[in-house]
């Protein structure tokens, strides 16, 4: 596969491209350097492709699928030691590539990012799976899919498993063959992106740092418009940082589109306080 240089995109573009048109890669760079303004992006496009340059001949070689990605997942988890940053899960490290890529630590989503990628560049189609509570990765195989844990190594997953996984997230209730199915369907680049977003809001809003909190949902709706919860979560973000003019405007906005909403009745009343309050200059 040739290889080009990594250009980023530009936020103000990505509303507008089809999901499949969303570069994966890139876009979670871009998200980086929101955190790391000195970020280049192409340092890490060369060690991504060092990996997969490294398993190139061995990985062409070898005719099936699912011993090809377990060739990869070899190298990334046991000869590099990619792994999960099971001691500081909610790290917002885990959830910058650059910093997985250099660390060699991440969360479930970020690790899935790395497999993903150095998969694609050897012609291995790895997609994404926006499983309930921990993000995982898929395979097409002939007789349907070969699901791995990138938190964990890139251990496959039995069926049985995976209902258990699943049905401790939806309350209690085990799945179906179909919504089982369903459940494991790809997921699209602009839905990885968010995940990875809302993620870095929740770390950053647990830890009271607002203004990367407002940023995160900014984000989101740079990528979707129509998320209505980032808007809220925008506002909430900037009532907290006392941009009280922000707050008004998008908590007054996510009640137009979302009136019947179960928090409803609370924005109202955080609108109310503002509006008897004196909005200072931004």
């Amino acid at each position: 596969m040739p290889h080009t240089s990594l250009t980023l995109p530009h936020w103000d573009d990505l509303a507008g491209l089809a999901d499949e048109a969303l570069p994966l890669l890139s876009t979670a760079l871009l998200i980086a350097r929101d955190e790391y303004p000195e970020l280049e992006p192409a340092r890490y496009d060369r060690l991504l492709q060092a990996h997969a340059d490294h398993l190139r001949v061995e990985v062409e070689a070898i005719a099936e699928w699912p011993l090809k990605v377990a060739a990869i997942n070899h190298h990334l988890f046991n000869e590099l030691g990619y792994s999960g940053n099971h001691d500081a899960y909610y790290d917002p490290r885990n959830s910058y590539l650059n910093e997985v890529v250099t660390r060699r630590l991440g969360n479930p989503i970020s690790l899935a990012l790395v497999q993903m990628e150095v998969s694609r560049r050897l012609d291995l189609p790895l997609e994404g799976i926006s499983f309930p509570g921990h993000f995982l990765v898929r395979l097409p195989v002939d007789e349907g899919v070969l699901v791995m844990d990138p938190f964990n190594g890139g251990r496959p997953l039995g069926v049985d498993e995976l209902r258990e996984r699943a049905r401790s997230n939806l309350g209690g209730e085990t799945p179906d063959d179909q919504v089982l199915a369903q459940i494991l369907d790809p997921a699209p680049p602009r839905a990885i992106l968010m995940r990875i977003l809302r993620n870095l809001h929740g770390v950053y809003a647990e830890r009271e740092e607002w203004d990367r909190a407002a940023r995160s949902a900014d984000r989101i709706l740079k990528l979707a418009p129509d998320q209505n919860d980032a808007l809220r979560d925008r506002g909430l973000a900037y009532l907290h940082l006392d941009h009280l003019a922000g707050a008004r405007a998008d908590l007054s906005r996510y009640l137009q589109r979302e009136p019947d909403a179960s928090d409803a009745a609370e924005v109202r009343g955080q609108l109310v306080d503002i509006g008897s309050a004196r909005a200072p200059l931004h």
